[in-house]
């Protein structure tokens, strides 16, 4: 069998999300019914977007859902990212430390 010529992932954090899911799955925080249930509804109301946002946005839903961050912090933490890329160097890897390197 030859491998597929488009890779599973487009971007590395397709596959950040998709191990954090299996990962947080694996620890019993959620079922694959859960999750499947959750991606599904993502998908009929996000249409237009490319899987794997569907895919992060069902991940923070879940991830709510169960308790597991709140909303405040997962927008904290998304604002805390975005403040790290800024801060860092085209090319360079992002390192969340660097969040507060920037006003």
């Amino acid at each position: 069998m030859n491998p597929p010529d488009d890779p599973v992932f487009n971007e590395p954090w397709e596959a950040q999300a998709f191990a954090m899911t299996v990962s947080l799955n694996g620890k019993g925080l959620f079922t694959w019914t859960e999750w499947a249930e959750a991606l599904g509804a993502e998908i009929a109301v996000q249409g237009t977007r490319s899987y794997y946002e569907c895919w992060l946005a069902a991940l923070e839903k879940i991830v709510e859902a169960k308790q597991m961050m709140t909303g405040k912090e997962r927008l904290a933490r998304i604002d805390a990212w975005d403040r790290a890329a800024r801060a860092t160097p085209h090319g360079k890897p992002i390192e969340l430390s660097k969040a507060n390197s920037i006003s």
